[in-house]
């Protein structure tokens, strides 16, 4: 299973990167998934978290039902480089050309003096061998970083990884089959602005089994 932190305060503001604290609203989220996770009752649950804060705090409360929690910066998210705390606005206004870059080929752009997504797959290759061999594991991470993880699992392709969606206050569950994973994903009735940037020109759907877990009694 996997999860993106909860609302930050950057979130809200529509910054990029950075190492904001949770909004009010991730707070909210962190304290729920304690409930979610205790009606799942999972055996040998272990917390893979980045160790940024906004990770590190919704990771927080699973310590009293986790076998363990780990801190990971190989987890933390895509690095932005000169970007880091800009807005898209921001982006765009300042450095046009290389916002025009990213949105012609978002898997290859490298962000000036940072990571491109095929930097991300590659730091991430032992993070996802490591998963094959093990169950019952819980990583908290961030967008970027979940959608490598998403897309190895789903089989995507490196035109379709960087369009994930991968919604804040959601659990994804990947459940293995037959050369690929089922994918779940149980959305907590908790507000949170939407982060998803679509591709230009081309509207993505969510291409996955998703449900709204409203309580901790009930999940449709």
């Amino acid at each position: 299973m996997m999860l993106l932190h909860g609302e930050s305060e950057y979130n809200q503001i529509g910054r990029l990167g950075g190492d904001s604290p949770l909004s009010e609203n991730g707070l909210n989220y962190a304290d729920k998934l304690k409930e979610y996770f205790e009606i799942e009752s999972l055996k040998d649950l272990r917390v893979w978290s980045s160790q940024k804060i906004r990770a590190a705090q919704t990771a927080s409360n699973m310590r009293e039902l986790a076998t363990n929690v780990e801190y990971w910066k190989v987890l933390d998210e895509i690095d932005a480089g000169i970007c880091e705390g800009l807005t898209y606005e921001d982006f765009e206004a300042r450095y046009p050309k290389q916002f025009a870059e990213r949105d012609k080929d978002k898997y290859h752009y490298r962000y000036p003096s940072g990571e491109s997504y095929e930097d991300l797959v590659a730091r991430l290759e032992p993070v996802i061998m490591e998963l094959e061999r093990q169950s019952n594991v819980l990583v908290i991470s961030h967008q970027a970083v979940l959608r490598c993880i998403l897309a190895y699992f789903t089989n995507k392709n490196r035109e379709e990884l960087p369009y994930l969606k991968v919604p804040l206050h959601t659990v994804i569950k990947l459940t293995p089959k037959a050369y690929s994973c089922e994918v779940e994903m149980f959305k907590f009735d908790i507000k949170a602005v939407n982060t998803y940037r679509e591709k230009p020109g081309h509207p993505v759907r969510l291409p996955f089994r998703s449900f709204l877990w409203s309580s901790a009694l009930s999940c449709y």
